[in-house]
């Protein structure tokens, strides 16, 4: 069984919050909820100065942190790795919140509508009954679209092609073959986590 994974590589992000934006529309979250993040941050001065971007969202761990912790077992990890929330498990109890060392989990205290002075959309509406209200929420890597054998929205989305998702374990695979030619770095790996994104450098 495949052992799924992504790398982002920075030199190509420009920061665009494309896969933020696909993230959004393609799982309908709550105003103010985002699975997929981008950290921006602004180095030297001008005439030289530069925008970095780091985007951010569930790492889909192969030792994660958010599992044990849960006591509803709501939280788990699918044979091909991909780290699953349950919502009609979950008792809103935020323990793995706390647990997720990369902040990719929200508790959705409610479903917030992006035009509150007309009512939601007619897509908010249909989003909304794939959310639960008093739930932990994060990022699935798509798997409604993996499964169906397509990419993750961000994937799709991005304009750079900054980001791939495959099989860790397949060494013919792109994912595989980039990992091994490219110098990568991972976040927080002191947590014990073994996060599967990739940064390249």
């Amino acid at each position: 069984m495949a052992r799924y994974g992504m790398a982002i590589d920075l030199a190509r992000c420009v920061g665009c919050y494309s896969c933020a934006m696909a993230c959004k529309a393609e799982n309908t979250t709550s105003s103010g909820v985002w699975w997929n993040k981008v950290l921006s941050k602004e180095e030297g001065e001008y005439p030289n100065a530069k925008l970095s971007a780091l985007p951010i969202a569930c790492m889909h761990c192969d030792n994660p942190a958010c599992v044990p912790v849960c006591p509803a077992g709501a939280t788990y990890k699918r044979g091909d790795g991909i780290v699953i929330q349950d919502k009609d498990k979950c008792i809103g109890c935020k323990l793995c919140v706390s647990a997720c060392p990369y902040g990719a989990r929200t508790f959705l205290d409610d479903y917030k509508s992006y035009y509150p002075n007309y009512g939601a959309s007619p897509q908010e509406r249909l989003g909304a009954a794939s959310h639960k209200v008093d739930t932990v929420e994060k990022c699935t890597l798509c798997v409604h679209l993996m499964d169906a054998g397509e990419e993750p929205a961000c994937v799709q989305a991005c304009p750079a092609s900054a980001r791939v998702v495959g099989d860790l374990d397949d060494p013919t695979g792109s994912i595989a073959k980039l990992l091994a030619s490219r110098r990568s770095v991972q976040l927080q790996v002191e947590k014990g986590t073994k996060p599967k994104v990739y940064y390249l450098s």
